[in-house]
């Protein structure tokens, strides 16, 4: 009998990001044997169910004999406040069992400003915050995703962190857990028989250095762990796991549509994009084994429309006969077809006119930068005139509504790169009125993002500092002044601080979670929520822990400086990034992985995969 939450449901916004039962959700019998685990996504439900990676191990995992996989999501303040009145625990969407129950709670890590939300859900769970302080009893609490690439700003509160892929370790992962829970050997015993699983990383068994307050080197103090823990990867798309079926949310999701990714990986190498090295090298699905996906999921979801999901879904390389094949066979039943990742240089004109045929979705386009001298800094590769060719396709077709997003901040900008924003975003808007008047239905509407340039780590720009908050806000007025004039243009730009905090943990280390303890004590929570992240709390918890928030995230560091993920291999070699840097500086490009090898290390270090 799981726990009686109705009275709660009564006094909160939103009763659906928690009744759960939703279609397609599981639930199981238990028995003393079930592996009882708990995926947990440190936001609110919406946000979570739009995370395809959720409905990847969620199935995979009930989809095992003796597991049964249960979903976790922050409550929102609202839900929080009451349960904490009524000592209420953290639960499960599926039986309402108290997290603190369970045997493993799994997070994902897909943002740096969601680490406090990490803490306040083990503390709404009822357990200790900090590994040091759980012992057998208490839920194995583990990790992973794309900031699990610097895992140190968490070490002291996780675990196990998966590096890389996981859905073809975790089974492996479960059935040593089995015997573990079976057998009832010690915690830290089971610990020790599973680093050599690809990509397992046990923070507690490593030690970090410093000197003169500066990190300078971590370093493993059980004999078990390997000095270098190397990322996992899946080799074959094609013979992964993928469900046929995904849980059609109550709430609306910030993405409510089928999805399926029909590759990993990218080619082009832009040097700010930690997804573009990280993910390497690319992998892709066969178009044959992406519609019996397809097939499986539209009949068991009933979506009207399927989102064709990868970092650059334009670089899938038959893009066109994929497109077709789809639409054959779903146009019909008016299944539209949205590409959420497109480039410039590689966009089409006949797979635009296809898609369109069911119905328009949105189109987005990242220029990144405004000049073609910056965007040859950060390796984009691609030109004014792709842009400009490709919006003026898209109007003849009928848009007349584009996305175009920048990011600030990047290495080498000056005053000029600026203006090419908002020079280009004018571009385009004339490009709209060239049409002929009888094709332009009403106005346009053209919207331009900025986001901050924020150094991650195994990027070329991993050495380099991020501007000052007050840099970054008088661009911002920079900006928005000279957009004022364009009353057709809607102008958006991310907030300074909550990209410096992302910054610091970034580029992290593991004396960073005593100040995400702090500063999570003081009330930081939601902080990628504009109306609940609070600067000064962070500030001051840095200040309390002795740490400087700008020797983490506006130094520029030199290339012999140890790096506080220099124990995690991501596959890329060292001085094939910093090679990347040095180009980056005289804006000399780096030609994409499918005109010739630029010699990274992926092929060496994952040899056989790289066949691009």
């Amino acid at each position: 009998m799981g726990m009686q939450i109705d009275y709660l449901l009564k006094q909160v916004e939103k009763p659906s990001r928690y009744i759960g039962g939703e279609v397609n959700s599981i639930n199981k019998e238990i028995s003393e044997e079930t592996v009882r685990f708990g995926f947990a996504f440190p936001d609110v439900y919406e946000i979570g169910m739009s995370f395809m990676g959720l409905h990847i191990l969620y199935f995979l995992l009930n989809d095992m004999d003796d597991v049964f996989c249960e979903r976790l999501f922050s409550p929102w303040t609202d839900m929080e406040k009451i349960m904490r009145e009524t000592e209420t625990p953290l639960f499960t969407m599926e039986s309402r069992t108290p997290a603190g129950k369970l045997d493993i709670i799994g997070f994902t890590l897909q943002y740096e400003m969601s680490y406090s939300n990490i803490v306040n859900m083990l503390d709404l769970s009822g357990l200790p915050v900090f590994a040091r302080d759980r012992d057998e009893s208490h839920p194995l609490i583990i990790a992973g995703g794309p900031c699990a690439f610097n895992p140190e700003p968490l070490a002291d509160f996780i675990d196990v962190v998966f590096i890389g892929d996981s859905e073809n370790i975790l089974p492996e992962f479960i059935e040593r857990f089995k015997v573990h829970k079976t057998e009832k050997t010690a915690k830290r015993e089971f610990l020790k028989s599973i680093v050599d699983i690809s990509g397992i990383y046990i923070p507690s068994f490593y030690e970090a250095d410093y000197e003169d307050g500066m990190f300078v080197g971590i370093n493993p103090i059980e004999k078990e762990a390997p000095t270098i823990i190397k990322k996992n990867i899946v080799i074959d798309l094609d013979k992964s796991y993928f469900p046929s079926k995904q849980i059609v949310p109550y709430a609306d999701a910030v993405h409510d549509r089928a999805v399926i990714e029909i590759f990993r990986g990218c080619t082009r190498g832009c040097r700010f994009c930690h997804a573009g090295m990280v993910y390497r090298p690319v992998r892709e699905r066969s178009i044959d084994t992406i519609s019996e996906i397809v097939d499986n999921i539209i009949k068991n979801t009933g979506y009207d429309e399927l989102s064709l999901a990868s970092l650059s879904t334009s670089d899938y390389s038959d893009l066109g006969s994929l497109v077709e094949k789809l639409l054959s066979r779903y146009e019909k039943e008016r299944v539209g077809i949205s590409l959420p990742s497109l480039r410039l240089d590689s966009f089409s004109m006949e797979i635009l006119q296809r898609i369109q045929r069911v119905r328009k979705t949105g189109l987005t386009f990242a220029p990144e930068a405004g000049t073609q001298r910056l965007r040859d800094v950060i390796n984009k590769g691609i030109e004014e005139k792709d842009l400009i060719e490709s919006v003026e396709n898209a109007f003849n077709l009928g848009w007349d509504s584009v996305k175009l997003y920048f990011m600030i901040g990047l290495p080498t900008e000056t005053e000029e790169d600026l203006d090419g924003i908002y020079d280009l975003a004018k571009k385009v808007l004339e490009t709209y009125y060239r049409m002929p008047k009888e094709k332009r239905r009403r106005k346009p509407r053209i919207t331009v993002s900025v986001s901050n340039f924020v150094p991650k780590a195994f990027t070329p720009f991993q050495w380099e500092g991020q501007d000052d908050p007050s840099v970054f806000m008088e661009k911002h007025r920079y900006l928005s002044k000279m957009f004022r004039k364009e009353k057709t243009i809607q102008f958006n730009y991310h907030d300074a601080d909550t990209s410096f905090m992302e910054s610091v943990f970034s580029r992290g280390d593991r004396r960073l979670s005593e100040v995400i303890h702090k500063a999570w004590i003081s009330g930081c929570k939601f902080d990628s929520w504009s109306e609940y992240f609070n600067y000064d709390k962070w500030i001051a918890a840095m200040e309390d822990s002795g740490l400087d928030p700008i020797a983490y995230a506006n130094r520029f560091s030199d290339y012999n400086q140890a790096l506080s993920w220099d124990h995690i291999s991501a596959g890329i070699e060292k001085q094939f990034l910093a090679s990347e840097n040095e180009k980056a500086k005289i804006g000399e490009l780096t030609e994409d992985c499918r005109q010739g090898c630029s010699n990274c290390g992926i092929s060496k270090n994952y040899r056989g995969t790289c066949d691009v």
